[in-house]
């Protein structure tokens, strides 16, 4: 195992990692999930609390067991989603989880620890070389990317990596897929994540030792999966539950606050909404609200911890979008149910703005680069997001469909990270951005 390079694709919704033995074959990591192997791995994390005679104990587990163990008991539970959201703030310093303070690097090292121990070869000492994964640019209004890179470094090194190196998440997928191509080319790669989407340029070539690569370019955009999920709870979820309805204050009416509704339609922030202070303005509202029963349906359903069958009917429903021309949303829990039939148009019609953005974040860094749309040979695209149609649109409008490829579009990052371990001058792919 010492030889070996692992490639981690560390995600804000989703993780996969691929190990590179020594004949130079990636394989990604599996998961045996009862009955259900799997090598794309949930980010979120699960504590809680048990008794062990007069001692309490403080446990966690991720992945699909952190969802598990919070369906069973979600009111003795501390479900940490989204996290890496946070990697780049310089505004989340901690968070305390039944009594202990816990930094970003703790839960990301904690992640790890769950992660490698969870997957098939969890009994075996990890490699001590890793090939971490970053978005172009992080999530967040003003992020802060040497912070992010000094938060993975304490964690990765912490774990027990002592050869550390950062490559962006886009190239990785372009290296993975540039193993099958027989000419050279310019390549466009739009990885979509849950956080951001980030794209690269890069020209590959075939040379008698492999493969020649001149990067060319790369940009990133704070908008991905996750803002495609907020524009279908927003639409057709928050006005079940109050947004737009109004109250009465001192013979005034006024619109119940939208801020409720914009952390409610995004994971990161949803711990704001359950707080008791949180819980108890809105309660206060719904006493003075015209359309009260409204109102008490979000708050039944903010403390019915019902909340992560929601978001998965919401990702459900937008998988549906993908191949059909419409999809229900339905959540049944106890003291709460939602129905909405929504519509491909109407869902294309909400994140046509969030589209335009992908569209323009590419013709500018085409423009940077110097290089127009048929100086591109061949398109990539990777990550979840690439199923939605509207943006597979997008790029087939710009380049054509003959020159669109997708595949392994969940672990195409991690596999090409492990590739770019085999590198002789790896040093020209690192991207490493630690403060002075």
């Amino acid at each position: 195992m010492t030889n070996k390079t692992l490639g981690l694709d560390f995600g804000t919704t989703n993780s996969v990692a691929a190990l590179l033995s020594e004949d130079g074959t990636p394989t990604p990591l599996e998961f045996q999930h009862h009955a259900n192997a799997m090598s794309v791995f949930r980010s979120v994390l699960c504590f809680w609390e048990e008794q062990s005679g007069r001692a309490t104990l403080r446990l966690d587990t991720a992945g699909p067991w952190a969802i598990e163990r919070f369906i069973e008991d979600p009111h003795d539970c501390r479900l940490v989603q989204s996290f890496k959201s946070f990697a780049a703030s310089r505004l989340f310093n901690e968070t305390l989880i039944f009594g202990k303070r816990y930094a970003f690097e703790d839960l990301l090292s904690t992640f790890l620890g769950n992660f490698w121990q969870n997957s098939g070869i969890g009994g075996c000492a990890p490699p001590k070389r890793i090939i971490m994964g970053r978005p172009v640019s992080f999530v967040g209004a003003n992020p802060d990317e040497a912070l992010a890179i000094k938060r993975y470094e304490t964690a990765l090194r912490r774990f027990g990596f002592n050869e550390i190196h950062y490559v962006y998440e886009p190239v990785a997928a372009a290296f993975f897929f540039a193993q099958r191509l027989t000419r050279d080319a310019n390549v466009l790669v739009a990885d979509f994540g849950g956080g951001t989407s980030d794209f690269s340029v890069i020209r590959f070539g075939q040379s008698g030792s492999g493969i020649r690569s001149i990067p060319m370019g790369h940009r990133g955009l704070p908008l991905a999966g996750d803002t495609f999920d907020y524009r279908i709870i927003d639409n057709a979820i928050s006005p079940q539950m109050g947004k737009g309805s109004r109250y009465l204050s001192i013979n005034k009416q006024l619109e119940i606050p939208g801020q409720y509704y914009v952390s409610f339609a995004r994971w990161n922030e949803l711990s704001l909404l359950r707080s008791p202070a949180t819980l108890r303005e809105l309660k206060q509202l719904a006493d003075t609200a015209l359309e009260p029963d409204e109102l008490n349906r979000f708050i039944r359903l903010l403390e019915t911890n019902a909340i992560y069958a929601l978001y998965r009917s919401v990702s459900d429903a937008k998988v549906t979008l993908s191949g059909a021309d419409g999809a229900r949303l339905k959540l049944d829990a106890p003291g709460v149910q939602l129905e909405a039939d929504i519509e491909r148009a109407d869902f294309e019609n909400w994140i046509a703005e969030d589209v335009a953005r992908i569209g323009h974040a590419v013709d500018t860094l085409l423009a940077d680069i110097g290089l127009v749309n048929t100086g591109i040979d061949r398109v990539f695209l990777t990550g979840g997001t690439s199923f939605v149609p509207a943006v597979r649109r997008l790029f087939s409008e710009r380049f054509g469909d003959e020159k669109i490829e997708t595949g392994n579009q969940f672990d195409s990052i991690a596999q090409g990270l492990a590739l770019i371990g085999q590198e002789r001058d790896i040093g020209r792919w690192n991207v490493k951005n630690l403060p002075a």
